[in-house]
């Protein structure tokens, strides 16, 4: 399966950007700061267009390949480094593509992998507090796909998760072609019990074309949109009375 996605980045320093998940695609992600972002000209601290020839990899300077398997969510997929999973089209987009092969013998947590893929992140080599997140992607479609473009606190190392809390731009889960999901975790907050909503197009899947999917980050507040079309909002109101035990 294919995926393309474009990033733009604008803002300080708190969260590292991740894109991937069990398959991905990427052409164009920004970040912008919050307060410019209301003005006429925005100051971005970090715009990924994936220029290049086709064929090529991404930016190793911004970008990390991480690689194996990951049992935390039961994943099938192996996720390799190069370009075999993730390469520039030369048109602009950067393409995860998922593969059902096993070319080196790579063993995941159920025994022999059945499958590859590619998944990246920013840690270490770009990091954001508060601002506008976005990235143009178009998803795949079929059952067991879970494309995803999140952050996580720049601390997890060191207090691991959901203690550095996450906040997920966009999910989408293959049964539900029309659908994504934008949700925060932490402490008391995490995986099922994680706060969320979703959107859900009016027509259409979103493996049909590009659509943005954006977060604008304050102190006060975190709202998800689609295309402009904000969904969600939440305040930090929204975590009072959590429990500080994490669900899974």
């Amino acid at each position: 399966m294919r995926k393309t996605t474009r990033t733009t980045l604008v803002g300080g320093t708190a969260a590292a950007l991740l894109a991937g998940a069990t398959w991905l695609p990427a052409s164009a992600t920004t970040m912008r700061d919050s307060t410019t972002a209301r003005s006429a000209a925005l100051a971005q601290t970090f715009t990924e267009d994936f220029d290049g020839p086709a064929g090529s990899g991404v930016d190793g300077s911004r970008w990390t390949s991480q690689t194996g398997d990951n049992v935390d969510n039961h994943e099938r997929q192996y996720y390799t480094g190069g370009t075999d999973n993730a390469a520039l089209d030369g048109n602009g987009n950067l393409v995860i593509t998922a593969k059902k092969e096993n070319p080196a013998g790579y063993s995941c947590w159920y025994g022999s992998c059945e499958y590859t893929s590619a998944r990246l992140n920013t840690a270490q080599k770009f990091t954001t507090t508060h601002g506008h997140v976005e990235a143009r992607m178009k998803l795949p479609r079929g059952q067991g796909m879970w494309p995803a473009f999140w952050m996580l606190g720049e601390d997890i190392g060191s207090v691991g998760w959901p203690q550095s809390g996450e906040i997920d731009v966009m999910e989408n889960v293959g049964f539900e072609p029309s659908a994504v999901h934008g949700t925060i975790h932490g402490p008391g907050y995490s995986g099922s019990g994680g706060l969320g909503a979703a959107y859900t197009l009016a027509g259409g899947t979103f493996s049909d074309d590009f659509h943005t999917f954006a977060v604008d980050w304050s102190p006060n507040q975190i709202t998800w949109s689609v295309d402009g079309n904000v969904y969600e909002t939440r305040t930090p109101a929204a975590t009072r009375g959590c429990s500080s035990t994490p669900s899974t």
